[in-house]
């Protein structure tokens, strides 16, 4: 057992830097028959299509819009804010959607969005402003929809946390990979209109790829079901006798994740502003080194709970994971104002935000399904905080820009992640013992183990 979670762990830490003959030659050697069935069929596969997905999304964030105005608002703004509503609506949809969709239903519906969420950018190019900030609405839309489905073919699994582990990693390094990617097509002479249909257009093969690949993996064994227990859909009562079930320390958890999606939202979607009020000017690959580094130390820690077999540890250590996170945002920040490195903060940042944004999707839910053996599945949990996480980034956003202060978009955000880092280690220390406390009695769950 200690082995395989070795090698786990080992091949998560290599997928950005691996090739696709190494992957090929890796299981050759290791004699794995059929392919489809090894758990790093899995892990590229759903790493790849939703690393694919922020190539249809997050490229715009490397433009700056600058010159174009409208009832007073910056276009970029008007952006942000119409993809945003249309992913935060999607958000409440999935919470219906994602819960109840049937296996065999989601490579369809893959398509379908990935599709309908290129129009959206190829008409962002043909319509003129300000009526193409609609498209934006209508792109985030879809896109909103695509991480769940993505995530039902991995949890469950006695190396979910690993897989999931890959899968958040995705959208860390593609998120500046994307950003990246738009500002070469930019510096290369494509307008900040038709930049983010091209970048997307570039995407397209690869996700297809990726798509096929996920349609492959096969169903969780029988094995994985005992450890982890079945996954089934979730209809309104199931969904409500759950929440209310454990509802005091789920909405914690719901905070905690409104907390961390507040700053990670703000880290990704003003990178350039962020970087330039530090000191950095036009540098894409600024945006993907620091994710790389970022996603390696969150996948490490994430990974770490393939050591802890007790389902009920794993599930307290993912909470303090979430209070350790916050904390290390106060650091980055008290380093910065005692001369800290700026690229050096960008990255603690990086790490603060999403090492609870990561322990949440990765082992919170997962764990917490695995003690209680209820009949549940991640989706629906995912997309409760997902949804009020988004809702409050949006209001958070108008508030910001109905009301601007003076003050820089990197001082806005160095006084957010001192206020939100006191606030969200403070809860997740309530949830865990509350928690603690209300498990207690089904410690006994806590003892199935990974084989």
């Amino acid at each position: 057992m200690r082995d395989s979670a070795l090698t786990n762990l080992f091949l998560i830490s290599h997928l950005a830097i691996s090739t696709p003959a190494q992957i090929v030659n890796a299981l050759r050697h290791r004699s794995l028959l059929p392919i489809t069935s090894h758990p790093l069929w899995a892990l590229v596969a759903s790493f790849g299509a939703y690393f694919c997905m922020y190539g249809f999304r997050k490229p715009y964030a490397a433009a700056t819009y600058e010159s174009v105005h409208y009832l007073g608002l910056n276009f970029k703004f008007l952006l942000v804010m119409s993809q945003t509503f249309g992913y935060l609506i999607a958000k409440w949809l999935g919470i219906k959607i994602v819960s109840e969709i049937k296996p065999y239903q989601r490579i369809g519906l893959l398509l379908l969005l990935i599709g309908f969420a290129e129009i959206m950018l190829l008409l962002f190019g043909i319509v003129p402003p300000p009526w193409n900030i609609l498209c934006f609405f209508f792109n985030g839309l879809p896109l909103g929809i695509i991480f769940g489905l993505i995530l039902s073919f991995l949890e469950g699994r006695k190396n979910s946390e690993a897989l999931i582990a890959g899968l958040c990693a995705s959208f860390i390094v593609s998120d500046g990979f994307s950003k990246s990617m738009g500002s070469v097509l930019l510096i290369d002479g494509v307008s900040e209109k038709w930049m983010p249909f091209f970048a997307g257009l570039i995407f397209v093969i690869p996700i297809l790829l990726f798509i096929i690949m996920l349609s492959k993996v096969p169903p969780p064994s029988d094995e994985d079901r005992v450890q982890r227990c079945t996954r089934s859909p979730m209809y309104a009562k199931e969904r409500w006798d759950f929440y209310m079930k454990f509802a005091p320390g789920l909405t914690g958890i719901t905070m905690v994740y409104l907390f961390v999606t507040f700053l990670r939202s703000l880290r990704a979607d003003f990178a350039r502003e962020l970087w330039r009020d530090l000191g950095f000017f036009q540098t894409p690959e600024m945006f993907t080194q620091s994710e790389l580094l970022v996603s390696a130390g969150v996948i490490l820690i994430s990974a770490f709970t393939i050591y802890v077999r007790n389902h009920m540890k794993a599930f307290e250590f993912s909470l303090l994971a979430c209070a350790g996170g916050f904390l290390l945002c106060l650091v980055a920040v008290a380093g910065l104002q005692s001369g800290l490195n700026k690229f050096v903060f960008m990255v603690l940042i990086g790490l603060g935000v999403y090492i609870p944004y990561v322990s949440i999707h990765t082992t919170v839910f997962e764990r917490l399904i695995a003690v209680t053996r209820e009949k549940a599945n991640i989706g629906f949990m995912m997309y409760v905080v997902d949804a009020v996480g988004y809702t409050g980034y949006a209001l958070l956003l108008l508030y910001r820009n109905l009301w601007p202060t003076p003050a820089s978009m990197l001082t806005n955000f160095v006084d957010l992640c001192l206020v939100l880092g006191v606030a969200g280690s403070i809860v997740s220390l309530v949830s865990y013992f509350y928690f603690k406390i209300k498990l207690r009695r089904n410690e006994q769950h806590a003892q199935i183990s990974f084989r």
